[in-house]
C-alpha cells in the first residue's frame, strides 16, 4: 500500500474525518491475519454488521472472538473500548448542550447513544428547568433483559433536590420491541400522580431500542 494511503499516515496528513470506517477500524486493530490484511478484516466486519458499527456495541468480547477469525480477546477489547469511548463522547456532548428540550426526538438524540444497543434494561430520569433545559440526568436503575426496578420516591427526591420544574422518564427495551407494557403505563401514571402533588410535570416517557423510540406524549398516553 502506498504510504499516503495507509490509515495512520492518512489520518496525520488529511485528518480523521477523511478516513472510512474500515480505515478507522484498521487503526484500532493495527494488524491483520495471515489470510487477510487489516483493511480486509475490517471490511468483513463492517459488511457483517450492514455497515452499522453501532451493532458491535451490543456484542461481548467472546462474541466477537468467536465470530471473527483472527481477532483475539486483546483486539476485541480494544475495539469495544474505542466504541464505548465514542458513545461516552456523544453522551458528554449532549449533556453539555444547553438547548431546551422541545420534542421527543430531542430526547432521543440526547440519550440514545448510551442506551439503544444495551443488552440489559436501564431506567433514566431527566430533570428540567422551567425553560426546559436539562439540569440533571440520573440513572435510576439497571436491570436484566426484561425488567428493572423503579422507585418513585427516589425520582421525586431528586426532583425536589434539583428544584426541577418537570421530568422526563427514559428506559430501553433490549428486545427491540418499542410497545409499552402495562407495567410501563402503570409506572408512568404512578410517577405523574406523585409529581402533581409537588406541582412538577412529567413531560414524557421515552422507550428506546435499536429500532428507534416510542414517545408516550406523542401517542397520547401523557
Amino acid at each position: 500500500m502506498d504510504a499516503n494511503d495507509r490509515p495512520r499516515e492518512k489520518a496525520l496528513s488529511q485528518g480523521f474525518d477523511r478516513l472510512t470506517d474500515a480505515e478507522l477500524l484498521a487503526i484500532i486493530f493495527a494488524t491483520g491475519t495471515r489470510e487477510k490484511s487489516v483493511l480486509e478484516l475490517s471490511g468483513d466486519i463492517l459488511r457483517d454488521c450492514d455497515y452499522h458499527m453501532s451493532k458491535l456495541v451490543s456484542m461481548g468480547v467472546n462474541d466477537i472472538v468467536a465470530r471473527y477469525k483472527g481477532i483475539g480477546p486483546a483486539k476485541a477489547i480494544t475495539l469495544l473500548a474505542a466504541l464505548q469511548l465514542g458513545i461516552r463522547a456523544a453522551a458528554d456532548a449532549a449533556a453539555i448542550d444547553r438547548k431546551p428540550i422541545k420534542s421527543a426526538e430531542d430526547i432521543y438524540r440526547r440519550i440514545s447513544a448510551r442506551m439503544q444497543w444495551l443488552r440489559h434494561e436501564e431506567f433514566w430520569v431527566l430533570y428540567l428547568s422551567r425553560s426546559n433545559e436539562v439540569i440533571y440526568e440520573y440513572q435510576l436503575s439497571k436491570g436484566g433483559m426484561a425488567a428493572t426496578v423503579v422507585d418513585v420516591r427516589i425520582i421525586m427526591r431528586f426532583a425536589l433536590e434539583k428544584s426541577a420544574a418537570s421530568i422526563i422518564l427514559v428506559h430501553n427495551h433490549p428486545s427491540g420491541n418499542l410497545s409499552p407494557s402495562m407495567e410501563d403505563q402503570s409506572l408512568t401514571q404512578k410517577v405523574s400522580d406523585a409529581a402533581k402533588f409537588f406541582d412538577i410535570s412529567v413531560l414524557d416517557h421515552i422507550i428506546i431500542s435499536h429500532s428507534g423510540y416510542y414517545s408516550f406524549r406523542d401517542h397520547g398516553l401523557i
